[in-house]
């Protein structure tokens, strides 16, 4: 797995070496003294499209840089790739993607979707993943997510993510038969207006009629949570 502080510490030797400044290299970057400073304590890391940069005002090789956060052969060939401003490249393993999804754009989450799910991505994956996706990159995600695995904590982390649109994407899961009812607990939470669509389902039988003393109930807390 990537290791940002072993990037962070190679990048202050780097700069020690050159006797350079965190301010000088800083401007170099066009950046602020206190994101190099961040960079260097392993605290954050580039925005992979500046590693070139770096290895261009040191005189290392692109290669050395990454390798100095001791990747995986997946990681390091995903950041180069996008370093290079090429499209990125789908490691073999998911957990490349994930261990890497903190430091790279949306739009190059989105790019690697389309890999993702050929690979069989699961729900736990979508909800690592679905801090730093875009909307309908999650939405894509979640109509082609195994939700084999799906629990209540699970669920209780993905909602806090999503928009509407993704929102009802699980509501749907839940009438077509991939989820359990039970997890409408966690939806109604999240979900306003979703009265009319459950009673519909339950009269369509698409849901059993236990599932309205479910939604009276949690209405129910709902009330008394919010009047604390």
């Amino acid at each position: 797995m990537f290791d940002v502080k072993k990037f962070g510490g190679y990048l202050s030797r780097l700069r020690k070496n050159a006797d350079m400044t965190q301010m000088e290299l800083a401007d170099r970057l066009n950046l602020t003294r206190q994101a190099v400073s961040r960079y260097e304590h392993g605290d954050s890391f580039p925005d992979v499209s500046i590693l070139v940069a770096i290895a261009d005002i040191f005189r290392v090789t692109l290669d050395e840089l990454i390798n100095s956060g001791t990747p995986t052969r997946g990681e390091s060939v995903l950041l180069k790739s996008t370093a290079q401003g090429r499209e990125p490249v789908m490691p073999e393993r998911i957990e490349d993607v994930l261990s890497l999804a903190p430091y790279l754009r949306p739009s190059v989450l989105s790019r690697l979707s389309t890999g993702l799910l050929k690979q069989g991505i699961d729900i736990s994956g979508v909800v690592a993943l679905a801090e730093y996706l875009n909307d309908e990159s999650t939405v894509a995600m979640l109509e082609n997510a195994r939700f084999e695995g799906v629990s209540h904590d699970l669920l209780e982390k993905l909602m806090p993510l999503l928009d509407r649109d993704s929102r009802y994407m699980i509501l749907q899961k839940i009438l077509e038969g991939e989820m359990d009812w039970h997890f409408l607990r966690v939806l109604i939470f999240y979900t306003e207006n979703l009265t009319s669509q459950i009673e519909a389902a339950v009269v369509e039988g698409a849901l059993p009629w236990e599932a309205l003393e479910l939604l009276r109930q949690t209405r129910l807390e709902m009330r008394e949570k919010y009047h604390e």
